[in-house]
């Protein structure tokens, strides 16, 4: 497969989620992605969260660094650092996630780097950004959801804050570093200079209150929990149990609405004054969901999306067991196997981007420093070269 990314050489400096997961999509894409790591450390953190493929691997580490390379580097030293420069000269993008106040003392801005490399794109994924009075406070996606307001619009009313299930801020805020490389790639190949690029967890966790936000910065409007996991103003859109588990059914449309009723063999609630109108079954869901909770009962949540799913939008509500054992998951390619040195059975979750209707391909993640050699061989140095940094503690 020709990949749109191919001859592209990204550096990283990376660890946990959010830089790792935004490189995986430069990374898959074609683009030479190599994490830049301390050995002494352990390299990225997630090396050592286990369950572990052996020393310096774990299936979390493998499942954010499909297609890469690793380099062991130790900026400390000057024969690291001036390793370090060379390797950015061969390069078009250098990208960490590090602490906001980092990339500056560790050399890693274009300031400190467009005198090797002028069209070097160099892209900084922190807590909350390198230019204000944060910039040096460590942070997480689980402390944005807190104080982005995630906690208070997720879960049952009148239960404890919850955040969602998933690192999404981590996830969102790595695919937004990927879109903002990008382009800052396309602005190279105009104009012939590269930049800095800054994405925080933080901004990113505020910009995707979307709708919400402008609701209350415009009219006021504060969002809040709902029971069922129902949506703010459309009804109904929310969980029913039904004689074996849950379904979630979306009529966000009136279209669906009329659809679900027919299914139902309800026809005559679209002629009640409560449930008549989008507005009206907004201000009477607790009738309604009282109404359709008893006829979702009578009957299993197969059974129901069966006559359900090619009449309107319709869920079950799956574990994560039955998410990832899903036959239809299996028969799109989305979970397929890609053995491991260590792990011949390994499986992992593809790329959801297809080229040409094709999936992207896979491989393993490195180990600790295994193309260390490779690379630096293909920047000039020899074994004696090689050997002389390895003395010095720079691999």
């Amino acid at each position: 497969m020709s990949l749109p990314l191919a001859g592209y050489r990204v550096l990283t400096f990376e660890n946990f989620g959010a830089g790792p997961f935004g490189s995986l999509y430069l990374a898959d894409l074609g683009a030479e992605v190599i994490k830049v790591e301390n050995r002494e450390q352990g390299g990225d953190a997630t090396r050592g969260m286990g369950p572990f493929l052996g020393e310096h691997d774990s299936h979390f580490f493998q499942a954010f660094n499909y297609n890469k390379k690793s380099v062991c580097l130790n900026l400390k030293t000057e024969a690291g650092r001036q390793a370090f420069r060379r390797l950015a000269a061969s390069a078009h993008v250098v990208m960490n996630n590090l602490r906001g106040d980092q990339p500056e003392k560790l050399g890693l801005t274009y300031a400190a780097l467009s005198d090797v490399n002028p069209r070097l794109v160099c892209a900084h994924l922190s807590a909350y950004g390198r230019d204000n009075e944060r910039k040096a406070w460590p942070g997480y996606d689980y402390l944005m959801q807190a104080e982005a307001g995630y906690l208070h619009v997720t879960g049952e009313p009148g239960s404890a804050p919850a955040r969602m299930g998933l690192s999404i801020v981590d996830y969102m805020t790595g695919i937004t570093t990927a879109l903002a490389i990008l382009a800052a790639l396309l602005g190279v190949a105009r104009d012939g200079r590269g930049r800095d690029v800054d994405v925080s967890l933080f901004d990113v966790a505020l910009h995707q209150l979307t709708y919400p936000g402008a609701w209350y910065l415009n009219a006021g409007q504060k969002t809040e929990r709902l029971a069922r996991s129902s949506h703010p103003s459309a009804t109904p859109v929310q969980l029913f149990p039904t004689k074996d588990g849950w379904i979630f059914i979306m009529c966000m449309t009136e279209k669906f609405w009329r659809a679900l009723i027919a299914e139902l063999g309800r026809p005559e609630l679209g002629a009640d004054p409560r449930f008549a109108t989008v507005e009206a079954r907004r201000q009477h869901r607790p009738e309604l969901t009282e109404v359709l909770d008893a006829v979702f009962r009578e009957d299993t949540t197969g059974r129901w999306l069966a006559r359900l799913r090619h009449q309107l939008p319709a869920a079950p509500v799956n574990d994560l067991p039955q998410a990832l054992d899903n036959p239809y998951a299996h028969a799109i390619g989305m979970v397929r196997p890609l053995p491991h040195p260590r792990m011949p059975g390994f499986r992992a979750l593809a790329n959801p981007i297809k080229l040409d209707g094709a999936r992207l391909p896979l491989a393993t993640a490195p180990a600790l420093g295994a193309n260390t050699e490779e690379v630096l061989a293909g920047l000039g140095y020899d074994a004696a070269d090689i050997a002389r940094l390895r003395a010095a503690g720079a691999l």
